[in-house]
């Protein structure tokens, strides 16, 4: 890496943290580092949405999965828009009207007090999980550029990150989530017309190597077919993950009430999706035509797998061609707002995560709600973005052992995690009968599902005959409509 690319480096995260520090003055009370004040204009929380969903998990994995494979992960981005048109419509007005910071708190006025800290654990396990698979993106790419180990990367910036969080609040997040959004879609314009330009055959020999390797192609378009990635599986697993981000993520709860207003909230959504999806085939484009300009390289990519060790080398593919291909100082410039762009991703849990630590555990349980004091409120909230930074850092070097694409780490993780809560969420939004007895018997039933479909030590052959990715699918569904049956026959009772 040349000196130009590490003083842009520096300098633009020290920008990041210095936006972070202007933004402190408005984080200093609890309101403020929860939802900054609710005062925000939809267009920067659709900014910062979009940079959410374009985190080290896009700038990095989805290159790479389209390198070693096609463009079937594609498909998830397409499932979006259907999802927001229920989020809409349904989702962010029954939030706003609750005025509940929290998005488990309903839950508990729906069911007691156990579905409330059971969603908050599922939420919790998730973003551990994202944190840690971030961080390892972000590691993975500064990895190529320092030749440091992952582990070391991944600790200075599990430090780095956690301070930043502390400091300026979800105004901050959300402030630094659209500008990275912005610098990251011009590094990757900018990596597209290098590909094209440097192509040993040129643009059409770049395309015409992809097109005669099946490197554009969704996938298997059968229906038929539930045990493999076709294209079905990965729109409908889109779907449900989507769902379950719109409806019941405190990430996204805590930006409805953050907008000035719930158009300002909807809009957002819409102004997140609709620049996302281009950005995403971008990626993915990037991925096939990194394929068409490495092979002819085979000696490098000697390296890069040399470097990668266990993990799958195809993650390591971008940064390698950023470190060597592009100008001096543009390399640089890009993977400083991918680091950036990964801290304001990370951040974003981290604040969530200390948001209902404080609300849904701390005042509920600890203080049983009895007024909790300003001075307090912010402790609880401090503590906890140490303590979940903490295990996000140590998750993500957990995950260093780990030799799957990070992007189907996460997709893994995030289904299991994710497929508990989806599923009691749509159970007491819809079926209004549905009480106490039908919920809980719904969740034990659908946890066992969920444990049975994703567990290693579960022989294959006693597993269900279907694609791991759909285990959310199959985890909501059967909570759902076991709650739904149940309800039945033991009807909610009314106060």
């Amino acid at each position: 890496m040349q000196t130009l690319d590490i003083i842009v480096l520096v300098a633009y995260i020290a920008i990041v943290v210095g936006v972070g520090f202007w933004f402190a003055r408005r984080s200093g009370t609890s309101d403020g580092f929860m939802k900054a004040g609710g005062r925000l204009p939809g267009w920067v929380i659709g900014l910062s949405l979009f940079g959410t969903y374009l985190s080290s998990n896009t700038f990095i994995g989805v290159p790479g999965k389209a390198f070693a494979g096609n463009w079937n992960a594609f498909v998830f981005s397409l499932s979006i828009p259907i999802a927001i048109i229920i989020a809409t419509k349904y989702f962010v007005k029954f939030y706003r009207d609750s005025g509940e910071i929290s998005a488990y708190e309903h839950l508990e006025k729906r069911f007691g007090t156990w579905a409330r800290i059971y969603t908050v654990i599922c939420y919790l396990l998730t973003q551990v999980a994202r944190s840690a698979t971030i961080m390892l993106g972000v590691a993975i790419g500064l990895q190529q550029v320092t030749g440091w180990p992952l582990m070391t990367i991944i600790l200075i910036a599990g430090i780095l990150v956690t301070a930043y969080t502390l400091i300026g609040g979800i105004e901050a997040v959300i402030w630094t989530d659209a500008i990275q959004s912005v610098v990251l879609t011009l590094g990757a314009l900018l990596i597209v017309g290098t590909l094209l330009m440097e192509h040993p055959e040129g643009a059409s020999g770049a395309f015409k190597i992809a097109m005669q390797n099946d490197k554009f192609s969704l996938g298997d378009w059968s229906i038929a077919d539930l045990t493999t990635s076709t294209v079905w599986v990965v729109l409908i697993y889109g779907l449900f993950i989507n769902l379950t981000n719109f409806g019941i993520d405190q990430n996204y709860i805590q930006r409805y009430h953050a907008a000035e207003s719930e158009k300002a909230a909807s809009r957002s959504l819409w102004i997140g999706a609709l620049l996302y999806l281009p950005v995403s085939l971008l990626f993915f484009l990037i991925g096939s035509l990194l394929f068409s300009f490495y092979r002819s390289m085979p000696e490098a990519v000697a390296a890069i797998q040399a470097m990668a060790g266990d993990r799958k080398f195809e993650d390591s593919i971008l940064p390698h061609f950023m470190t060597n291909h592009l100008p001096p100082g543009i390399g640089g410039l890009i993977l400083a707002a991918l680091a950036a762009a990964a801290m304001s991703t990370i951040d974003t849990s981290l604040n969530s995560s200390a948001t209902i630590t404080l609300k849904d555990l701390w005042t509920r349980l600890v203080r049983k709600d009895k007024e909790v004091s300003e001075a307090e409120s912010m402790k609880v909230l401090r503590l906890s973005t140490i303590f979940w930074g903490i295990i996000g850092t140590g998750a993500a070097l957990l995950l260093t052992k780990d030799s799957k694409n990070i992007l189907d780490t996460w997709w893994q993780l995030s289904g299991m995690f994710a497929g508990g809560m989806l599923g009691l969420f749509l159970l007491g939004l819809i079926v209004k009968k549905a009480g106490n007895a039908a919920a809980i018997t719904a969740v034990i039933i659908g946890v066992t599902v969920i444990f049975w479909m994703s567990s290693s030590w579960v022989p294959e052959k006693l597993k269900p005959m279907l694609h791991g990715n759909l285990t959310i699918v199959v985890g909501t569904l059967t909570i759902f409509l076991v709650g739904l049956i149940v309800s039945k026959f033991a009807p909610r009772k009314n106060a």
